[in-house]
C-alpha cells in the first residue's frame, strides 16, 4: 500500500513521513536505484542516450583555446567540436563575435519574429522529493487541483488577453493529475488556443498518443541535469528519480505522434557547460532520427530557493547564459529557443534581438489566480507558486515592448487544415 505522505495540506508532516524524509536525505542506501525502471515504465530501443553521455563524458572544456573558438567562428558550419569550443571558458572574450554570428543565424531562419505564449498551472500536487523544487511532496504549501470549470475560466481569462498559445503544467502526481484529467484540459484548451503545449510528468508513448488526440501539440520535459550522479542526490524519491525514463520522454512523445518536443536542463544544478552540451546533443541526435518533428530549447537558471545549502548550485551569470544561448543558436540554427520569465526584463529584451525566439508573458506559476492577476478579482482558493519569476510583464506590455524594439510579435504560426 502506498504511504499517504505526498499531499501535505496540514501544518506538519506525520512522524512517519518525517522519518522517511530524514532517512532519504541521510542514507543513500535507502533510496531506489535511480537508473532502474519502475513497473509500468515503457522501455524503448534507442541509442541516443549512449551517444549523448559518451560525448559529455569525454568533454574537457579546459582544453579549448581562443584559437579553437576563432576557428569555429570562421567556419560556415558548426560541428560538435565547434559547439564544445563555444561553450568553453575560452569563448568568453569572444562573446561579442559569437553574438553577432548568432544574430545572423537567427535572422536567416526566423526573420525578426518573437513568439509569445503563457503557462497555465492546473495542479501543484507532486509525488516526488526533489530538493530544489517548490512543489516537492514534503513542502508545506497550499495544494490545489483545478476543476474543469476552473480550468476553463482560467483559459478564458488568458485567451481574452490576446494570447493564442498556452503551456499546461501540473505537479508530477499521476494520482492527482491523471492522464485523463490532463487530456480533458487539452480538450478545453482547443476551444481557446491555436497551439497547446504540455509540461507534465513523463509518460509512455500510448499516453502521449492519447494526449495528442485530445489536442496537445507538443511536450516539454526538463531533464534538470544530465549528470546522473548529481541527479541521484537531488531526486530522492518518486518516479522522477528514474533518470533514464526521464531522458527518453521526448522520444516516446514523438513515437506517440506529438508534433513537437522541448528540452532543457536547469542550469546551475550541476556543471552548466556539460549540461548545456548534453541538452543540445539530445536535440541534435533526435533531430536526425525524427526530421519531421519540431524541436525547441529552454534555458532556465536555478532561481534562489530554501534548499540552496543542500544543492550547492554553480552560479550561472548572465554572461554565461548569453554564451550558452548563442552557442545553441550556432549549433542548432533551426531550433526555437525560449527564455522564460525567470530572467529579467533587460536580459530578455536583449537576447531576443540576438538568438532567442520565444518568450512567456502574463505569467503566473500559482494555481487558479489568473483572474486575480489579470482582472484584479479577489480569489481566495488558490495554490502556491512553484518559484518566483523575475519578469512580470503582461501580454500587452510584452507585445508592445517587442514591437518597440523593431521586432515582430507572433502569436501563432501553425495552420490547421
Amino acid at each position: 500500500m502506498k504511504e499517504n505522505i505526498y499531499f501535505v495540506d496540514s501544518d506538519k508532516l506525520s512522524n512517519k513521513a518525517l522519518e522517511k524524509k530524514h532517512r532519504l536525505e541521510q542514507d543513500p542506501s535507502s533510496r531506489r536505484n535511480h537508473m532502474e525502471y519502475m513497473p509500468g515504465m515503457e522501455r524503448i530501443s534507442s541509442d541516443v542516450m549512449d551517444k549523448v553521455i559518451s560525448q559529455v563524458n569525454s568533454y574537457d572544456y579546459s582544453q579549448y583555446t581562443e584559437l579553437d573558438v576563432k576557428r569555429a567562428l570562421a567556419s560556415d558550419r558548426c560541428s560538435i567540436d565547434d559547439f564544445k569550443a563555444y561553450l568553453s571558458p575560452a569563448a568568453k572574450p569572444l562573446l561579442e563575435e559569437m553574438a553577432q554570428k548568432a544574430k545572423l543565424e537567427t535572422s536567416k531562419h526566423f526573420g525578426n519574429t518573437v513568439y509569445i505564449f503563457t503557462p497555465l498551472y492546473i495542479a501543484n500536487y507532486c509525488e516526488n522529493y526533489c530538493v530544489y523544487c517548490g512543489f516537492n511532496c514534503y513542502n508545506d504549501i497550499s495544494r490545489k487541483k483545478l476543476t474543469a470549470k476552473e480550468i476553463e475560466n482560467e483559459m478564458k481569462v488568458i485567451a481574452e488577453s490576446g494570447i493564442e498559445e498556452i503551456l499546461i503544467l501540473t505537479g508530477e502526481s499521476k494520482t492527482m493529475s491523471s492522464v485523463e484529467y490532463i487530456g480533458e484540459a487539452c480538450k478545453l484548451a482547443r476551444k481557446y488556443f491555436r497551439n497547446v503545449g504540455l509540461e507534465v510528468y513523463p509518460m509512455n508513448s500510448k499516453e502521449y498518443k492519447y494526449l495528442h488526440e485530445c489536442g496537445a501539440d507538443y511536450i516539454t520535459v526538463f531533464q534538470e541535469t544530465y549528470d546522473s550522479e548529481k541527479y541521484e542526490t537531488l531526486h530522492l524519491f518518486g518516479h522522477k528519480r528514474v533518470w533514464p525514463y526521464r531522458f527518453e520522454a521526448q522520444e516516446r512523445a514523438l513515437i506517440g505522434g506529438m508534433r513537437g518536443v522541448g528540452f532543457s536542463a536547469l542550469l546551475g544544478l550541476a556543471d552548466f557547460r556539460k549540461d548545456a552540451l548534453a541538452t543540445a546533443l539530445h536535440v541534435y541526435y533526435l533531430q536526425r532520427k525524427y526530421p519531421h518533428a519540431e524541436f525547441s530549447l529552454s534555458c532556465p537558471r536555478l532561481r534562489p530557493i530554501i534548499n540552496n545549502d543542500k544543492i550547492n548550485p554553480l552560479d550561472v551569470h548572465e554572461a554565461e547564459l548569453c554564451q550558452i544561448i548563442c552557442a545553441y543558436r550556432l549549433f542548432l540554427p533551426y531550433v526555437g529557443i525560449t527564455v522564460s520569465s525567470r530572467e529579467s526584463k533587460s536580459f530578455r529584451d536583449g537576447i531576443v534581438k540576438i538568438a532567442a525566439t520565444k518568450v512567456s508573458a502574463g505569467v503566473s506559476t500559482g494555481i487558479g489566480d489568473h483572474e486575480e492577476k489579470y482582472n484584479g478579482k479577489d480569489i481566495n482558493d488558490t495554490g502556491d507558486e512553484q518559484f518566483e519569476i523575475a519578469d512580470n510583464r503582461s501580454f500587452n506590455q510584452m507585445y508592445q515592448d517587442i514591437s518597440d524594439e523593431g521586432l515582430q510579435p507572433v502569436l501563432n504560426d501553425y495552420v490547421y487544415v
